[in-house]
């Protein structure tokens, strides 16, 4: 059975230090993808738009400053307030998003229940999957037995 762990919650796009506009967001975590979480950006377009990342980037960033390359997360305070800012780039262009902290830390939090770290190996499934893959299959048994029979057979036993 696979579980998701949903938060829709309101995100600011960080235009300027005196600017933002508000982004509505959703974050999404599945079982069947123990190692990621999934945002959905709702920007006003026809669909939205989809980051990926690992969900440890998004635990250690609630604490400290982490990532490099395309995300980059930190904690810091605004007007007194605490928040995490998430840094995006891709080819398109780059996007810094401020995230109330509170609320990223309950739902990763919920997340970790659902999943604690070091458990996630067990949900992907991979020993079975392999286990299936080298069962063997009954077409194997020709591979396993001597096509051309013995001498000792008699006449007309093949």
């Amino acid at each position: 059975m696979h579980t998701t762990v949903e938060r829709e919650l309101e995100l600011k796009l960080v235009l300027s230090p005196e600017r933002s506009i508000p982004v509505p967001a959703r974050l999404t975590y599945r079982t069947e993808d123990p190692y990621a979480v999934h945002v959905a950006f709702h920007i006003g377009s026809d669909f939205p738009v989809h980051w990926t990342f690992a969900r440890d980037l998004l635990v250690e960033g609630v604490f400290r400053p982490c990532g490099h390359g395309d995300v980059r997360i930190w904690p810091t305070k605004v007007d007194r307030r605490n928040v995490i800012f998430v840094a995006l780039t891709s080819p398109d262009g780059n996007a810094l998003l401020e995230v109330p902290s509170a609320a990223v830390a309950a739902w990763v939090e919920r997340t970790l229940r659902v999943v604690p770290p070091g458990t996630e190996a067990e949900r992907l499934g991979i020993d079975e999957g392999l286990a299936e893959l080298l069962a063997p299959l009954p077409a194997d048994d020709l591979w396993l037995r001597d096509p051309w029979p013995s001498d000792d057979s008699q006449d007309g036993e093949a």
